[in-house]
């Protein structure tokens, strides 16, 4: 049987713009698992390693104009959109390369022997090291920052990792320009072109999960998608970490005071945090609690000028639109929904803009509405207006993990007056980032931030974003005993690579 053609689609038009390429055999997703395998060595050193990242980073903006347009045929994101993740994507490879450079991600400890601890203390020398392998899945939304080149690439090279990527139908074509930009770059440093495999095909993506050499596994998508590969990365006869992104409600909490302080730039905030980027991003704010009071009608009264002036837009593909026209058209069915401004179908290939409002006590509870408790993807929120803060603390108890959870408090709150500390200790367990008096869309990528969260937001406590990121791919190992001239030289005692450590429990800059 002949492969199956993989092609380019128009998200504009629905037609297909050209077949590039074919979707992977077992035996093809085998031969690419392999040459990176085969390419491990030559991420040893730390000096190529940085210096590789920086010269994708270079080559990436190099061919920014080529990139944007395929972008932009293959997702409709836009020019602007794109230029702007683009080089979000290369300012994420320089600062990968630059905590190469530094070297604290290794954490080095080093312990001699001490006779008078109780245990004895043998000499002891820790650091971390590679797992191997990496398969990345890549997420439709995010065709440069979460793709080819992305956040799970650029920290699993980081770590010394090779990289298999499962492209993403939805820009199959930028997807095969990239991972030849990456392999060009490799190849300026003397790194074979296996290093950055790329495979297209549901089926290759289910053998590069199930693949002996593939040591963990970085995915951004759908809970259904992500929980089966995870499930399957569990079931190996050797299981692997599986650190996937699947799916967050995002839930905001606005307080009476601060409704009644600035109900309008509230409501004109959230109009455009959940219609940015026609509503695909994943932090997405898609549950908002609001007061049912004077000041929650002028919040609801601003955030519908602001959403019926939002134009339609076109989703990643015309699968998503379907879902996202029946999806708001179940959830506007239920009892007691109303829809102020009407989400739905705009024209034949683009969707329109809205919200939902339910009182909050119809979550409160398990019932016909646990519908609105998942997320919608597409530009579309639900308000549910509480009555008091027990209403609210009720549907905020019932929410699973979230990548961010957010408060809007008045100026007194936020001053640590009334609820404030309490607010933020309510929305803490549900969430890896939690804002206050901000909107969650932006992920900034800094040594601080962390893109992760309680199940289903993602599968492990690890981060997407920033630069902890790497710890995914690593494993610690520890020598006991072992003489200097045996050691590596990041575990000698003169430190000779000038690494960052922990030293007889003394830190070491």
């Amino acid at each position: 049987m002949a492969a199956a053609p993989v092609w380019s689609v128009d998200p504009r038009t629905g037609k297909q713009r050209e077949q590039v390429a074919v979707e992977a055999t077992a035996q093809e997703v085998d031969a690419t698992v392999r040459a990176a395998q085969d390419a491990r060595g030559a991420l040893a050193d730390r000096t190529v390693r940085s210096a590789f990242l920086r010269t994708a980073a270079d080559r990436l903006e190099s061919a920014k104009d080529q990139l944007v347009e395929a972008a932009d045929a293959e997702t409709a994101l836009g020019p602007v959109r794109l230029t702007g993740e683009l080089a979000r994507t290369c300012y994420q490879l320089r600062a990968f390369a630059g905590i190469v450079d530094e070297g604290a991600f290794l954490d080095v400890v080093i312990n001699h022997p001490d006779a008078t601890a109780t245990p004895p203390i043998p000499d002891l020398r820790r650091y971390k090291v590679s797992l191997g392998v990496v398969a990345v899945y890549s997420a439709s939304n995010f065709p440069f920052a979460f793709s080819v080149a992305g956040g799970d690439t650029a920290s699993a090279l980081a770590a010394g990792c090779p990289v298999v990527v499962k492209a993403h139908p939805d820009h199959p074509a930028l997807s095969e320009l990239v991972a030849a930009v990456l392999r060009s770059a490799a190849a300026a440093h003397g790194i074979p072109a296996g290093v950055v495999g790329l495979v297209h095909g549901f089926e290759a993506g289910i053998e590069l999960i199930k693949h002996p050499l593939v040591a963990a596994a970085g995915f951004t998508g759908s809970v259904r998608g992500g929980r089966a590969l995870f499930d399957a990365a569990a079931a190996r006869p050797v299981p692997i970490p599986f650190h996937g992104e699947l799916g967050s409600l995002n839930p905001v909490l606005i307080t009476e005071a601060a409704a009644a302080e600035r109900a309008e730039a509230i409501g004109t905030g959230l109009a455009g945090s959940m219609t940015l980027g026609v509503g695909q991003f994943c932090v997405k704010p898609g549950l908002v609690l609001a007061p049912q009071s004077a000041a929650g009608d002028r919040l609801v009264k601003s955030l519908t000028e602001a959403v019926s002036d939002t134009e339609a837009g076109v989703l990643l593909d015309h699968r998503m639109r379907d879902n996202f026209v029946a999806g708001v058209a179940e959830r506007a069915e239920l009892p007691d929904v109303d829809s102020p401004v009407t989400p739905g179908a705009g024209s034949q290939h683009t969707v329109s803009a809205g919200f939902l409002t339910v009182p909050a006590q119809k979550l409160a509870a398990e019932g016909e509405h646990e519908l609105l408790l998942e997320e919608c993807f597409g530009p579309v929120t639900v308000v549910a207006r509480y009555e008091d803060e027990a209403e609210a603390t009720a549907v905020l108890s019932r929410l699973p993990g979230n990548l961010t959870a957010t408060v809007h408090l008045s100026s007194e709150e936020a001053a640590g007056e009334g609820r404030g500390p309490e607010l933020l200790a309510e929305l803490t367990p549900i969430a890896g980032r939690v804002l206050v008096n901000g909107w969650p869309t932006g992920v900034a990528v800094a040594p601080a931030q962390h893109h992760g969260g309680p199940y289903p937001a993602t599968t492990s406590t690890s981060t997407s974003v920033g630069g902890t990121a790497i710890e995914r791919w690593l494993r610690p190992v520890v020598y006991q005993g072992a003489p200097e001239a045996l050691l590596p030289a990041e575990l000698r005692d003169e430190n000779p690579l000038g690494l960052p450590r922990r030293f007889n429990g003394l830190l070491e800059r």
